[in-house]
Protein backbone atom coordinates (compact mmCIF):
# COMPACT_ATOMS: atom_id res chain seq x y z
CA UNK A 1 0.00 0.00 0.00
CA UNK A 2 0.78 2.93 -0.82
CA UNK A 3 2.25 6.13 2.42
CA UNK A 4 1.42 4.51 5.58
CA UNK A 5 0.30 7.14 8.52
CA UNK A 6 -2.00 6.89 11.14
CA UNK A 7 -3.09 9.03 13.97
CA UNK A 8 -3.59 6.48 16.46
CA UNK A 9 -3.92 7.76 20.05
CA UNK A 10 -7.64 9.76 20.26
CA UNK A 11 -8.91 6.94 17.83
CA UNK A 12 -7.52 4.39 20.45
CA UNK A 13 -9.66 5.77 22.77
CA UNK A 14 -12.63 5.91 20.86
CA UNK A 15 -12.31 2.50 20.17
CA UNK A 16 -12.58 1.51 23.57
CA UNK A 17 -15.36 3.95 24.41
CA UNK A 18 -17.61 2.98 21.36
CA UNK A 19 -16.90 -0.24 19.84
CA UNK A 20 -20.04 -2.44 20.05
CA UNK A 21 -19.74 -4.80 23.29
CA UNK A 22 -15.73 -3.85 23.45
CA UNK A 23 -15.02 -7.38 21.42
CA UNK A 24 -17.18 -9.31 23.91
CA UNK A 25 -18.15 -12.91 22.21
CA UNK A 26 -21.87 -12.51 22.64
CA UNK A 27 -21.70 -8.28 20.19
CA UNK A 28 -19.58 -10.28 17.77
CA UNK A 29 -21.05 -10.32 14.75
CA UNK A 30 -21.80 -13.97 13.44
CA UNK A 31 -20.02 -15.49 10.44
CA UNK A 32 -23.02 -15.66 7.52
CA UNK A 33 -23.04 -19.95 6.33
CA UNK A 34 -22.74 -19.64 2.40
CA UNK A 35 -26.12 -21.09 2.40
CA UNK A 36 -27.79 -17.79 4.20
CA UNK A 37 -26.02 -15.59 1.72
CA UNK A 38 -27.88 -14.02 -1.18
CA UNK A 39 -25.28 -13.71 -4.02
CA UNK A 40 -27.23 -11.73 -6.68
CA UNK A 41 -27.46 -8.14 -6.50
CA UNK A 42 -30.56 -7.66 -8.66
CA UNK A 43 -32.23 -9.10 -6.23
CA UNK A 44 -31.94 -6.97 -3.23
CA UNK A 45 -33.82 -4.39 -3.78
CA UNK A 46 -33.29 -0.64 -3.42
CA UNK A 47 -30.10 -0.37 -2.39
CA UNK A 48 -27.33 2.06 -1.32
CA UNK A 49 -24.25 1.03 -0.43
CA UNK A 50 -21.48 3.86 1.23
CA UNK A 51 -17.77 2.80 0.19
CA UNK A 52 -15.21 4.09 1.52
CA UNK A 53 -11.80 3.58 -0.45
CA UNK A 54 -8.55 4.94 -1.03
CA UNK A 55 -8.28 4.65 -4.74
CA UNK A 56 -7.41 8.58 -5.23
CA UNK A 57 -3.97 8.18 -7.68
CA UNK A 58 -4.50 8.26 -11.37
CA UNK A 59 -4.82 4.39 -12.56
CA UNK A 60 -6.65 3.64 -9.28
CA UNK A 61 -8.93 6.57 -9.19
CA UNK A 62 -9.85 5.16 -13.24
CA UNK A 63 -10.14 1.70 -12.13
CA UNK A 64 -12.42 2.10 -9.15
CA UNK A 65 -14.68 4.64 -10.90
CA UNK A 66 -14.83 2.29 -14.22
CA UNK A 67 -16.13 -0.38 -12.38
CA UNK A 68 -18.59 1.39 -9.98
CA UNK A 69 -19.63 2.61 -12.84
CA UNK A 70 -19.97 -0.96 -14.46
CA UNK A 71 -21.67 -2.33 -11.26
CA UNK A 72 -24.37 0.46 -11.02
CA UNK A 73 -24.95 -0.23 -14.89
CA UNK A 74 -25.63 -3.81 -14.54
CA UNK A 75 -27.43 -3.42 -11.02
CA UNK A 76 -29.77 -0.21 -11.33
CA UNK A 77 -31.25 -0.86 -7.81
CA UNK A 78 -28.25 -0.34 -6.05
CA UNK A 79 -26.62 2.69 -5.54
CA UNK A 80 -22.72 3.26 -4.62
CA UNK A 81 -21.85 6.94 -2.41
CA UNK A 82 -18.08 6.57 -3.09
CA UNK A 83 -16.21 8.18 -0.42
CA UNK A 84 -12.85 8.82 -1.37
CA UNK A 85 -9.64 9.39 0.66
CA UNK A 86 -5.79 9.31 0.75
CA UNK A 87 -4.25 6.61 2.72
CA UNK A 88 -3.41 9.05 5.31
CA UNK A 89 -6.55 10.14 5.81
CA UNK A 90 -8.80 7.00 5.39
CA UNK A 91 -6.94 5.30 8.57
CA UNK A 92 -6.88 8.63 10.76
CA UNK A 93 -11.49 8.70 10.37
CA UNK A 94 -12.09 4.95 9.43
CA UNK A 95 -11.96 3.51 13.34
CA UNK A 96 -14.41 6.56 14.36
CA UNK A 97 -16.68 5.80 10.73
CA UNK A 98 -17.10 2.56 11.78
CA UNK A 99 -18.40 2.98 15.13
CA UNK A 100 -20.32 5.39 14.17
CA UNK A 101 -24.48 5.27 13.42
CA UNK A 102 -23.35 5.45 9.87
CA UNK A 103 -20.89 3.34 9.25
CA UNK A 104 -19.67 2.64 6.08
CA UNK A 105 -21.14 -0.67 4.33
CA UNK A 106 -18.15 -1.27 2.43
CA UNK A 107 -13.94 0.41 3.87
CA UNK A 108 -10.68 -0.64 2.71
CA UNK A 109 -8.73 -1.30 5.71
CA UNK A 110 -5.07 -1.72 6.16
CA UNK A 111 -4.26 -5.36 7.18
CA UNK A 112 -1.71 -4.48 10.11
CA UNK A 113 -3.08 -5.49 13.71
CA UNK A 114 -3.30 -1.77 14.61
CA UNK A 115 -6.04 -1.50 11.92
CA UNK A 116 -7.71 -4.73 11.00
CA UNK A 117 -6.33 -6.58 13.85
CA UNK A 118 -7.89 -3.89 16.51
CA UNK A 119 -11.34 -3.61 14.68
CA UNK A 120 -11.91 -7.39 14.81
CA UNK A 121 -10.93 -7.61 18.54
CA UNK A 122 -13.36 -4.58 19.01
CA UNK A 123 -15.52 -6.37 16.62
CA UNK A 124 -16.39 -3.97 14.15
CA UNK A 125 -16.00 -6.08 11.02
CA UNK A 126 -18.01 -8.50 9.47
CA UNK A 127 -16.63 -12.32 8.93
CA UNK A 128 -16.76 -13.10 5.67
CA UNK A 129 -15.58 -16.70 5.71
CA UNK A 130 -19.25 -17.87 4.21
CA UNK A 131 -19.47 -15.01 1.46
CA UNK A 132 -16.16 -16.17 0.56
CA UNK A 133 -17.58 -19.87 0.04
CA UNK A 134 -20.54 -18.50 -1.65
CA UNK A 135 -18.51 -16.23 -3.94
CA UNK A 136 -16.29 -18.55 -4.44
CA UNK A 137 -13.39 -16.79 -3.67
CA UNK A 138 -11.48 -19.41 -2.15
CA UNK A 139 -11.09 -20.66 -5.82
CA UNK A 140 -10.09 -17.34 -7.32
CA UNK A 141 -7.71 -16.17 -5.01
CA UNK A 142 -4.89 -17.90 -3.77
CA UNK A 143 -4.30 -18.97 0.14
CA UNK A 144 -0.75 -16.71 0.28
CA UNK A 145 -3.58 -13.51 -0.78
CA UNK A 146 -6.26 -14.30 1.72
CA UNK A 147 -4.18 -15.02 4.48
CA UNK A 148 -2.88 -11.44 4.80
CA UNK A 149 -6.78 -10.40 5.97
CA UNK A 150 -7.51 -13.22 7.91
CA UNK A 151 -7.45 -12.53 12.27
CA UNK A 152 -8.41 -14.91 14.74
CA UNK A 153 -11.06 -13.17 17.27
CA UNK A 154 -8.62 -11.96 19.30
CA UNK A 155 -7.05 -9.80 16.18
CA UNK A 156 -3.58 -10.95 17.60
CA UNK A 157 -2.02 -13.06 15.21
CA UNK A 158 -2.28 -12.05 11.49
CA UNK A 159 -2.23 -15.14 9.10
CA UNK A 160 -4.94 -17.27 11.38
CA UNK A 161 -8.33 -17.44 11.37
CA UNK A 162 -11.77 -15.72 9.91
CA UNK A 163 -11.20 -13.62 6.84
CA UNK A 164 -12.14 -10.17 7.06
CA UNK A 165 -11.38 -8.85 3.77
CA UNK A 166 -10.50 -9.51 0.15
CA UNK A 167 -7.80 -7.25 -1.66
CA UNK A 168 -7.72 -5.96 -5.50
CA UNK A 169 -3.97 -5.68 -6.14
CA UNK A 170 -0.68 -6.78 -4.88
CA UNK A 171 1.92 -4.59 -4.17
CA UNK A 172 5.56 -4.75 -3.92
CA UNK A 173 7.89 -2.10 -2.54
CA UNK A 174 11.01 -2.41 -5.12
CA UNK A 175 13.55 -0.16 -7.31
CA UNK A 176 12.39 2.45 -10.12
CA UNK A 177 15.41 3.27 -11.74
CA UNK A 178 15.82 5.77 -14.59
CA UNK A 179 17.16 4.27 -17.64
CA UNK A 180 18.28 7.20 -18.82
CA UNK A 181 20.74 8.06 -16.07
CA UNK A 182 21.55 4.50 -15.83
CA UNK A 183 22.62 4.42 -19.63
CA UNK A 184 24.55 7.95 -19.43
CA UNK A 185 26.48 6.53 -16.51
CA UNK A 186 27.35 3.40 -18.51
CA UNK A 187 26.06 0.87 -15.74
CA UNK A 188 23.06 -1.59 -15.54
CA UNK A 189 20.23 -2.20 -13.62
CA UNK A 190 21.94 -3.41 -10.37
CA UNK A 191 21.77 -7.18 -10.40
CA UNK A 192 23.89 -7.70 -6.69
CA UNK A 193 24.17 -5.47 -3.76
CA UNK A 194 27.45 -4.44 -5.03
CA UNK A 195 26.26 -3.33 -8.23
CA UNK A 196 23.53 -1.20 -6.66
CA UNK A 197 26.95 -0.27 -4.20
CA UNK A 198 28.49 0.68 -7.10
CA UNK A 199 25.44 2.61 -8.91
CA UNK A 200 25.09 5.26 -6.05
CA UNK A 201 28.36 5.83 -5.85
CA UNK A 202 28.64 6.74 -9.43
CA UNK A 203 26.14 8.89 -9.40
CA UNK A 204 27.00 10.45 -6.54
CA UNK A 205 30.51 11.30 -8.48
CA UNK A 206 28.63 12.35 -11.55
CA UNK A 207 26.33 14.91 -9.52
CA UNK A 208 23.56 13.25 -9.83
CA UNK A 209 21.24 12.16 -6.89
CA UNK A 210 21.62 8.64 -5.95
CA UNK A 211 18.37 7.93 -4.05
CA UNK A 212 15.27 9.86 -4.53
CA UNK A 213 13.88 10.04 -0.80
CA UNK A 214 11.03 12.09 1.33
CA UNK A 215 10.13 10.96 4.63
CA UNK A 216 7.85 13.75 5.96
CA UNK A 217 4.85 11.23 6.35
CA UNK A 218 7.78 8.74 7.89
CA UNK A 219 6.63 5.86 5.73
CA UNK A 220 9.17 6.14 3.18
CA UNK A 221 11.54 5.75 5.95
CA UNK A 222 10.21 2.24 6.63
CA UNK A 223 10.96 1.41 2.84
CA UNK A 224 14.26 1.92 3.00
CA UNK A 225 15.20 0.22 6.24
CA UNK A 226 13.02 -2.49 4.84
CA UNK A 227 15.49 -2.84 1.26
CA UNK A 228 18.28 -2.41 4.22
CA UNK A 229 17.35 -5.47 5.86
CA UNK A 230 17.13 -7.61 2.68
CA UNK A 231 20.58 -7.12 2.20
CA UNK A 232 21.80 -8.73 5.46
CA UNK A 233 18.59 -10.68 7.05
CA UNK A 234 17.07 -14.06 5.42
CA UNK A 235 13.46 -13.51 4.67
CA UNK A 236 11.90 -16.20 6.74
CA UNK A 237 13.16 -14.17 10.06
CA UNK A 238 11.96 -11.06 8.71
CA UNK A 239 8.44 -12.12 8.26
CA UNK A 240 8.24 -13.96 11.47
CA UNK A 241 9.61 -10.32 13.02
CA UNK A 242 7.21 -8.50 10.80
CA UNK A 243 4.09 -10.49 12.20
CA UNK A 244 5.14 -10.42 15.81
CA UNK A 245 6.10 -14.09 16.25
CA UNK A 246 7.79 -15.80 19.19
CA UNK A 247 11.57 -16.51 19.17
CA UNK A 248 12.47 -13.67 16.86
CA UNK A 249 14.32 -10.21 17.69
CA UNK A 250 15.49 -6.52 16.61
CA UNK A 251 18.42 -7.08 18.58
CA UNK A 252 20.59 -9.07 15.59
CA UNK A 253 23.80 -8.46 14.15
CA UNK A 254 21.69 -8.34 10.33
CA UNK A 255 19.22 -5.55 11.67
CA UNK A 256 22.35 -3.36 13.17
CA UNK A 257 24.27 -3.72 9.48
CA UNK A 258 21.08 -2.96 8.37
CA UNK A 259 20.94 0.23 10.18
CA UNK A 260 24.24 1.24 9.80
CA UNK A 261 23.67 0.88 5.82
CA UNK A 262 20.92 3.08 6.04
CA UNK A 263 22.93 5.66 7.75
CA UNK A 264 25.59 5.90 5.31
CA UNK A 265 23.38 6.33 3.04
CA UNK A 266 22.46 9.74 5.01
CA UNK A 267 25.97 10.22 5.55
CA UNK A 268 27.47 9.85 2.06
CA UNK A 269 24.60 12.35 0.64
CA UNK A 270 22.46 9.93 -1.40
CA UNK A 271 19.25 11.42 -0.32
CA UNK A 272 17.98 14.85 -1.61
CA UNK A 273 19.01 17.91 0.91
CA UNK A 274 15.68 18.42 3.12
CA UNK A 275 14.51 14.94 2.98
CA UNK A 276 12.89 14.90 6.39
CA UNK A 277 10.29 17.15 5.50
CA UNK A 278 9.54 15.93 1.57
CA UNK A 279 6.10 14.63 1.39
CA UNK A 280 6.59 10.96 -0.42
CA UNK A 281 4.17 12.25 -3.18
CA UNK A 282 6.28 15.16 -3.92
CA UNK A 283 9.44 13.13 -3.16
CA UNK A 284 7.99 10.08 -6.49
CA UNK A 285 6.74 13.43 -8.34
CA UNK A 286 10.36 14.86 -8.60
CA UNK A 287 11.90 11.59 -9.75
CA UNK A 288 9.68 11.40 -12.14
CA UNK A 289 10.93 14.79 -13.66
CA UNK A 290 14.50 13.38 -13.68
CA UNK A 291 15.98 14.21 -10.37
CA UNK A 292 17.15 10.72 -8.50
CA UNK A 293 18.75 6.93 -10.42
CA UNK A 294 16.23 5.41 -7.77
CA UNK A 295 13.50 5.58 -6.12
CA UNK A 296 12.59 2.84 -3.59
CA UNK A 297 8.72 2.40 -3.16
CA UNK A 298 5.35 0.76 -3.86
CA UNK A 299 4.06 -0.57 -7.31
CA UNK A 300 0.83 1.58 -6.33
CA UNK A 301 3.15 4.38 -8.38
CA UNK A 302 3.33 2.68 -11.14
CA UNK A 303 0.28 4.09 -13.21
CA UNK A 304 1.46 7.66 -12.43
CA UNK A 305 4.82 7.44 -12.60
CA UNK A 306 4.48 5.47 -15.89
CA UNK A 307 2.09 8.25 -17.63
CA UNK A 308 5.22 11.26 -16.33
CA UNK A 309 7.88 9.22 -17.61
CA UNK A 310 6.79 6.62 -20.60
CA UNK A 311 9.83 4.03 -21.48
CA UNK A 312 12.59 5.94 -19.34
CA UNK A 313 11.70 4.08 -16.05
CA UNK A 314 12.07 0.38 -15.21
CA UNK A 315 11.24 -1.18 -11.63
CA UNK A 316 13.02 -4.40 -10.21
CA UNK A 317 13.02 -6.40 -7.12
CA UNK A 318 15.88 -5.41 -5.02
CA UNK A 319 19.08 -7.44 -5.44
CA UNK A 320 18.81 -10.89 -3.89
CA UNK A 321 15.07 -10.54 -4.72
CA UNK A 322 13.74 -10.89 -1.32
CA UNK A 323 10.99 -8.28 -1.24
CA UNK A 324 9.00 -6.11 1.00
CA UNK A 325 5.33 -6.67 0.00
CA UNK A 326 1.66 -8.16 -0.05
CA UNK A 327 -1.57 -7.07 -0.86
CA UNK A 328 -3.39 -3.57 -1.65
CA UNK A 329 -5.64 -2.81 1.66
CA UNK A 330 -8.42 -5.51 1.59
CA UNK A 331 -12.24 -4.02 1.18
CA UNK A 332 -14.06 -5.01 3.88
CA UNK A 333 -16.99 -5.09 5.59
CA UNK A 334 -18.62 -2.65 8.66
CA UNK A 335 -20.54 -4.98 11.36
CA UNK A 336 -23.08 -2.23 11.44
CA UNK A 337 -24.09 -2.28 7.86
CA UNK A 338 -27.50 -2.86 6.74
CA UNK A 339 -26.85 -4.91 3.45
CA UNK A 340 -23.92 -7.15 3.87
CA UNK A 341 -24.90 -9.35 1.68
CA UNK A 342 -24.71 -6.40 -1.04
CA UNK A 343 -21.73 -5.04 0.25
CA UNK A 344 -20.14 -8.77 -0.46
CA UNK A 345 -21.35 -8.57 -3.56
CA UNK A 346 -20.12 -5.41 -4.64
CA UNK A 347 -16.37 -6.28 -3.25
CA UNK A 348 -17.01 -9.84 -5.27
CA UNK A 349 -17.60 -7.72 -8.20
CA UNK A 350 -14.78 -5.54 -7.86
CA UNK A 351 -12.44 -8.38 -7.12
CA UNK A 352 -13.25 -11.15 -10.20
CA UNK A 353 -11.73 -11.45 -13.20
CA UNK A 354 -13.01 -9.15 -14.98
CA UNK A 355 -12.56 -6.57 -12.74
CA UNK A 356 -8.69 -7.82 -12.41
CA UNK A 357 -8.50 -7.15 -16.59
CA UNK A 358 -9.95 -3.37 -15.72
CA UNK A 359 -6.81 -3.10 -13.28
CA UNK A 360 -4.31 -4.22 -15.21
CA UNK A 361 -5.87 -2.24 -18.07
CA UNK A 362 -5.36 0.98 -16.06
CA UNK A 363 -1.57 0.17 -14.86
CA UNK A 364 -2.10 -1.32 -11.50
CA UNK A 365 -0.89 -4.76 -10.09
CA UNK A 366 -3.89 -7.39 -9.91
CA UNK A 367 -3.82 -9.72 -6.65
CA UNK A 368 -4.58 -12.78 -8.86
CA UNK A 369 -3.91 -13.51 -12.23
CA UNK A 370 -5.31 -11.39 -15.32
CA UNK A 371 -4.06 -11.00 -19.12
CA UNK A 372 -0.85 -9.80 -18.81
CA UNK A 373 0.20 -10.47 -22.06
CA UNK A 374 -0.45 -7.43 -23.88
CA UNK A 375 1.43 -5.20 -20.52
CA UNK A 376 4.97 -2.86 -21.75
CA UNK A 377 7.12 -0.94 -20.14
CA UNK A 378 7.32 -0.40 -16.31
CA UNK A 379 3.89 -2.01 -15.98
CA UNK A 380 5.21 -5.62 -17.49
CA UNK A 381 8.04 -5.13 -15.14
CA UNK A 382 5.96 -4.83 -12.54
CA UNK A 383 3.82 -7.92 -13.22
CA UNK A 384 6.67 -9.74 -14.05
CA UNK A 385 8.54 -8.65 -10.32
CA UNK A 386 4.90 -9.87 -8.97
CA UNK A 387 5.24 -13.42 -10.32
CA UNK A 388 8.27 -13.93 -9.50
CA UNK A 389 7.63 -12.59 -5.52
CA UNK A 390 4.39 -14.24 -5.14
CA UNK A 391 5.08 -17.61 -6.11
CA UNK A 392 8.23 -17.39 -4.10
CA UNK A 393 9.35 -17.55 -0.63
CA UNK A 394 11.23 -14.31 -0.49
CA UNK A 395 7.90 -12.28 0.11
CA UNK A 396 8.35 -10.43 3.51
CA UNK A 397 5.13 -8.69 5.08
CA UNK A 398 5.58 -4.80 6.12
CA UNK A 399 7.27 -3.97 9.37
CA UNK A 400 3.88 -2.63 10.77
CA UNK A 401 2.38 -6.12 11.47
CA UNK A 402 4.17 -6.72 14.34
CA UNK A 403 2.03 -4.84 16.81
CA UNK A 404 -1.47 -2.79 17.35
CA UNK A 405 1.62 0.35 18.07
CA UNK A 406 4.35 -1.11 15.33
CA UNK A 407 3.85 1.47 12.92
CA UNK A 408 3.88 4.52 14.75
CA UNK A 409 6.86 2.79 16.84
CA UNK A 410 9.43 1.94 13.70
CA UNK A 411 8.58 4.85 11.75
CA UNK A 412 9.14 7.31 14.22
CA UNK A 413 12.31 5.25 15.46
CA UNK A 414 13.65 5.49 11.73
CA UNK A 415 13.45 9.36 11.58
CA UNK A 416 15.15 9.61 15.22
CA UNK A 417 17.88 7.25 13.81
CA UNK A 418 18.29 9.26 10.60
CA UNK A 419 18.19 12.63 12.59
CA UNK A 420 21.08 11.25 15.11
CA UNK A 421 18.97 10.94 17.97
CA UNK A 422 18.67 7.34 18.32
CA UNK A 423 22.16 5.50 18.19
CA UNK A 424 21.93 1.73 16.21
CA UNK A 425 21.30 0.02 19.40
CA UNK A 426 19.18 2.46 20.54
CA UNK A 427 17.20 2.08 17.78
CA UNK A 428 16.52 -1.57 17.93
CA UNK A 429 15.81 -1.20 21.97
CA UNK A 430 13.14 0.62 20.63
CA UNK A 431 11.62 -1.83 18.40
CA UNK A 432 12.28 -4.61 20.26
CA UNK A 433 10.85 -2.77 23.79
CA UNK A 434 7.49 -2.35 21.26
CA UNK A 435 7.95 -5.81 20.17
CA UNK A 436 7.45 -7.04 23.82
CA UNK A 437 5.23 -4.99 24.83
CA UNK A 438 2.85 -6.29 21.84
CA UNK A 439 3.53 -9.67 22.78
CA UNK A 440 2.36 -9.00 26.33
CA UNK A 441 -1.01 -7.74 24.90
CA UNK A 442 -2.08 -10.36 23.63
Amino acid sequence: MLSRLAVLSLIAVTLGACAPGSGSVGDRPADRPAGEVRTDPATMGKVTLTVWDQEVRGGQEKQITALNDAFQRKYPNITIKRVARSFDDLRSTVKLGLTGAEAPDVVQVNNGKQDMGSFVKAGLLQPLDGYATAHKWTQRMPESVLRLAKYPDSGAVLGEGKLYGVPQTGELVGLFYNKEKLTKLGIQPPKTWEDFDAALAAAKRAGELPIQFGNLEKSSGSYLFSLAMHRYGKAEEETRLATGRDGVSWNTEANKQAARLLLSWADNGYFPQGYAGIKSDDSWAAFARGEGLFHVSGTWLTADIQAAMGDKVGFQLPPGQTVTGGTGLPFAVSARSKNPDAAAAYIDFITNADAMKVLADNGNLPATEADKQAATGLTKDVFTAWQTASRSTQLVPYLDYATVTAYDTVTGAIEQLLAKRHTVDQFLTVLQDDLDKGRGGR
